[in-house]
């Protein structure tokens, strides 16, 4: 038999495994000091293109871009089509209030 950390989850433990597995996934997607700031601004302003994100963040056009397709493959960020630009918005506001939790007990 096999032995994984599954087997030994108490059983009135809300979250199973699977659940924790993607949402620790999650939490690595927006642990990134450039990747925190995106999902603010998006708070803030519902929604910007990626040339408005690397130049309020001072960043070159490629690293933001890397950082969003990070939070986009994870569901952090959704991305809307306007012509050539590409609008980028947060897909829940919850990924924001993550970041005020930490603020108050850090």
């Amino acid at each position: 038999m096999r032995i994984t950390n599954e087997n030994f989850m108490p059983a009135e433990l809300p979250y199973n495994f699977a659940f924790l597995e993607t949402a620790t996934e999650t939490l690595r997607a927006i642990a990134h000091p450039h990747r925190l700031l995106i999902v603010e601004m998006l708070y803030h302003s519902k929604s910007m293109n990626v040339t408005e994100i690397y130049e309020r963040l001072g960043i070159e056009q490629a690293v933001a871009s890397h950082h969003l397709r990070i939070l986009k493959d994870r569901g952090v960020v959704m991305v809307r089509r306007d012509g050539k630009n590409s609008n980028y918005a947060l897909t829940h506001d919850a990924f924001f209030q993550i970041l005020e939790v930490l603020n108050r007990v850090i």
